[in-house]
């Protein structure tokens, strides 16, 4: 999983609220189990009309945010029910950030397991940094892990909580795997030892 230090880039204004998973990521495209491709995917039914055509005024449409890495968004963000696929959908899309005053706790958790940090924040400093995604290609939200603050192009400045652990495993790019295989000598030396032990096993 790619590391998660500092994030520089233009964030997206997504002001709804009760975003559910469904809606980030429709239904017919759960029967994949890789994790790339569904970028293309993302909020289908909000980006895309029944011919397939894109709906220009959808915010990930417009030319200024088809590059965005960071989307701010209202309360509830993820809930519904809880299929990783949203994750994967909005990091295979580019986006590294989300920033909502609140999320659904499954979806909360699966971003850090997919590389991507949530932030929560109160509603008046989301209110804020919408503003300021609103200004699109013409300010950079710049976003800390490391020291847990969120910056707006006019140097105003914002702190978020995150919980330590999973701040150590996005800063180090640490999925469950990942984190399984840092214990690989331990577990190497169990199973040597339960050979020796247990050698008609």
């Amino acid at each position: 999983m790619e590391k998660f230090e500092k994030l520089s880039g233009i964030a997206a204004p997504l002001p709804l609220i009760n975003v559910d998973t469904d809606m980030i990521i429709p239904k017919q495209f759960l029967k994949t189990i890789k994790r790339s491709g569904l970028g293309v995917n993302l909020f289908d039914e909000m980006r895309y009309d029944d011919d397939g055509n894109e709906i220009p005024d959808f915010v990930l449409n417009k030319p200024q945010y088809r590059d965005a890495q960071i989307l701010v968004a209202g309360d509830n963000f993820g809930c519904g029910s809880s299929r990783e696929h949203a994750p994967w959908a909005i990091k295979d899309f580019g986006i590294r950030c989300i920033i909502a005053p609140s999320y659904a706790d499954i979806f909360y958790s699966n971003c850090f397991k997919n590389g991507i940090l949530p932030i929560a924040l109160p509603q008046e400093q989301v209110d804020v940094l919408m503003t300021e995604a609103e200004k699109g290609a013409n300010a950079r939200i710049e976003v800390d892990l490391e020291a847990q603050t969120v910056s707006t192009s006019d140097g105003e400045v914002f702190s978020f909580e995150v919980d330590a652990f999973k701040k150590h495993c996005l800063l180090e790019g640490l999925d469950d795997i990942g984190l399984t295989l840092e214990k690989s000598a331990a577990i190497d030396a169990f199973e040597a030892r339960a050979t020796q032990a247990r050698p008609w096993v």
